[in-house]
């Protein structure tokens, strides 16, 4: 989930608007922009559903992507799920997301409608 500081830096600024990667948000805009609390941001880190990416100075830095993340997790704990379960819960529903985009794309090979070209 996490670039590289090199990756980072080589990013161009019309790039980064569009990079649903990109860290640019600190721990209190991100906490902010969920409605929580610093320390629900650092809970996930430590339950090590997201990691940050850290500024040289340290600071953790959110993704646009993490933040989607976090607001689907404090969605489930506002329902009154416990922080672990609602953990699983967004892991494996990160996982079944892939698995049928994975199964769409081999039904388009097999179908030939998508996939490697014919020759």
């Amino acid at each position: 989930m996490n670039q590289s500081n090199s990756d980072v830096n080589e990013t161009s600024a019309s790039d980064k608007f569009d990079d649903q990667h990109y860290p640019a948000y600190n721990i209190g805009t991100a906490a902010q922009m969920l409605n929580a609390t610093p320390g629900f941001l650092r809970s996930l880190d430590e339950a090590n559903l997201l990691i940050p990416h850290r500024s040289e100075g340290g600071h953790r830095r959110y993704s646009r992507f993490q933040l989607r993340i976090a607001s689907r997790v404090r969605d489930l704990l506002d329902q009154g799920t416990a922080l672990d379960a609602a953990c699983r819960i967004v892991v494996l529903e990160d996982q079944l997301s892939a698995a049928r985009r994975a199964n769409a794309h081999l039904q388009e090979v097999i179908d030939g409608t998508g996939g490697a070209p014919e020759a």
